[in-house]
């Protein structure tokens, strides 16, 4: 699922936006549940290969929330520091590599992963 999509008329702003709201989201919270929100809302309409951010974005932001909430518990015992460190790392470069794969007009390579 590497090749280049060439569908010049695939509109790609609102994924753009909602990477940046991501990115946002790490100083102010409330900018990623927009995104999500957002990301539901255009999901259905996308072609595939748009569709792929979408659902990384949307998995991105649950898969966020459930790790952040265990960090901040376990942030009373010092080892959630690192996890929250860890998560905002693993935050950024998903979305870094979403951008950088969109500005490519190509899908998102294992979107439904934990991983990077």
């Amino acid at each position: 699922m590497n090749q280049s999509v060439t569908n010049g008329s695939a509109n790609t702003s609102m994924v753009n936006v909602i990477y940046v709201l991501y990115l946002l989201a790490l100083i102010s919270g409330v900018t990623a549940l927009i995104g999500v929100i957002v990301a539901y809302v255009y999901k259905d309409d996308a072609p595939e290969w748009l569709r792929t951010h979408y659902e990384l974005q949307i998995r991105t932001f649950w898969m966020g929330l459930l790790i952040g909430a265990v960090g901040v518990v376990l942030s009373w015992v010092l080892i959630g520091i690192p996890i929250l460190i860890a998560l905002a790392v693993w935050w950024i470069i998903r979305c870094v590599k979403g951008l950088r794969y969109v500005g490519e007009r190509q899908p998102y390579p294992n979107h439904l992963g934990w991983g990077i």
